[in-house]
């Protein structure tokens, strides 16, 4: 609990120095806010390796990235163009997690084309033609913040709780006879005198 509150602490006072300063540029606040918190999300979910988690975040983030460089070079800007686009994206996604096997988490494909619409749908409807050089500029930006927030939370995140131990199922006094055989053990009675198993009659 306390290293995750210290994890947000420490996003919090790096996302207003890096804005504050414009130490990823001028007009990047909202790449650089976006990137911290998903950065932050990918190194404090305990959900595979972080090596998976960030190959994952990478690809959705490229994914997106060229989803508004086919949508600005072949597709109409109307809402069934940003359709096509948003299709054929996720569904990449899905089959990028597919073929791994589920080693590049779903959620973290994700993340990095959420990472992309949030930062840079606006700066793309403001001037389409120049999503060339817009683009690579905010998602730049995009992936160095998340590297950032990446780096805290990996740091941060707290030791995984290990795993209770399997109970082990109680052993049976006397195994249940099988099905047509004969049981397992029978008890013998003792003859309360000679304690013999198998008495002998009186003469």
């Amino acid at each position: 609990m306390k290293r995750y509150i210290l994890a947000g602490l420490v996003l919090a006072v790096l996302t207003a120095v890096i804005t504050a300063w414009s130490l990823l540029g001028a007009q990047a606040g909202g790449a650089v806010l976006l990137g911290l918190a998903l950065g932050g999300a990918l190194g404090l979910v305990p959900h595979g390796s972080v090596a998976e988690r960030t190959a994952g975040f990478v690809l959705g983030v490229v994914l997106a990235w060229a989803g508004y460089l086919a949508r600005a070079a072949a597709l109409p800007d109307s809402p069934a163009g940003w359709a096509v686009v948003a299709f054929v994206v996720l569904s990449l996604c899905v089959v990028a997690f597919a073929v791994s096997r589920g080693r590049l988490p779903l959620w973290s494909l994700l993340l990095g084309v959420v990472g992309v619409v949030g930062a840079y749908d606006s700066t793309y409807a403001a001037d389409p033609t120049a999503v060339v050089s817009s683009s690579v500029e905010v998602t730049a930006t995009l992936l160095l913040a998340s590297a950032i927030g990446l780096l805290v939370g990996a740091l941060l995140t707290p030791d995984p709780a290990p795993e209770p131990a399997p109970e082990r199922p109680a052993v049976a006094a006397h195994a249940a006879p099988a099905s047509g055989g004969t049981p397992a053990s029978t008890p013998v009675t003792l003859h309360p005198l000679t304690r013999d198993p198998h008495p002998q009659p009186e003469a």
